[in-house]
């Protein structure tokens, strides 16, 4: 599984909350995806996060 963070992404850090081995809020104030792809066991997590996003901003791909 891949995410990516699209140009919605104005940094609530939910994602982060989550799944804070997948997602960081940088200091540009919007979220990065620290391990790509996502690692087996995590995949729950980050679509938790996916749906969570206020922003919408994440989504996912095989």
């Amino acid at each position: 599984m891949r995410v990516t963070v699209s140009e919605a992404c104005v940094g609530h850090g939910v994602c982060e909350s989550l799944a804070d081995d997948v997602f960081e809020v940088g200091d540009d104030g919007v979220s990065h995806v620290l391990l790509d792809p996502v690692p087996v066991g995590r995949e729950d997590a980050v679509t938790g996060a996916v749906r969570a996003c206020p922003a919408q901003a994440l989504s996912t791909s095989a």
